[in-house]
């Protein structure tokens, strides 16, 4: 048995945030499906490991760790890898960090579900989201005008959680073009040792049969 078990699903943006992790930490880790399309996250067995019914989940060492940014600031301290140099630069991740959970993941991975998954078109809400991942976006590709990563010049654990829901912008309808600095940026992130496409990561693409 590996050293790491990771519940995930291929098209989960908030589950390739530490599957990423792992992989560019070169841990000795074990994806676990979870069928979410079909239910699975609804069960009593899967509440049992995580009351919240969600994914990532992670164990480790006859433990159990839920939400990707605790699961990031985890495995930043375990392998003393994407984590901050000083009190300062982790307040400054953590501030990443929550802004991405609140401004940018929660609207872009919601348009994408209804638009790619929920197949409802466009509607009141979905222009609402856009409206709002658009706004996010014009902030982020502000903030990378004057730095290589989230923080600085290295990479963290920040831009592995931003970048979670970003290499699907067919999926949700992007142009990098017209954020060309976030283009760069994730280009830089896709350059570092370990990086693979969500799709091919983490098991669970294509879509299982009764999805």
């Amino acid at each position: 048995m590996a050293e790491f078990r990771l519940y995930c699903f291929a098209q989960s943006g908030n589950a390739y945030k530490a599957a990423l992790m792992l992989n560019l930490c070169r841990a000795d880790w074990e994806p676990r499906f979870v069928d979410f399309f079909n239910g699975e996250t609804r069960t009593p067995e899967y509440r049992a490991l995580n009351v919240m019914g969600e994914v990532p989940l992670l164990e480790h060492a006859g433990g159990r760790l839920a939400q990707s940014g605790v699961i990031l600031d985890f495995l930043a301290e375990r392998f003393g890898q994407f984590g901050a140099a000083d009190a300062d630069e982790r307040r400054e991740i953590l501030r990443w960090l929550l802004w991405d959970n609140h401004k940018l993941t929660s609207y872009i991975a919601t348009l994408r579900f209804m638009l790619q998954f929920a197949k409802t078109g466009e509607t009141p809400v979905t222009e609402f989201l856009r409206g709002r991942m658009k706004g996010a976006l014009g902030v982020l590709n502000t903030h990378l005008e004057t730095h290589r990563f989230a923080i600085g010049d290295n990479a963290s654990i920040a831009d592995l959680s931003m970048c979670g829901y970003l290499y699907w912008p067919d999926e949700f309808g992007v142009d990098w073009a017209d954020y060309p600095n976030v283009g760069r940026w994730l280009a830089a992130i896709a350059a570092l040792p370990g990086w693979v496409h969500p799709y091919k990561l983490m098991p669970g693409h294509p879509l299982p049969a009764k999805a």
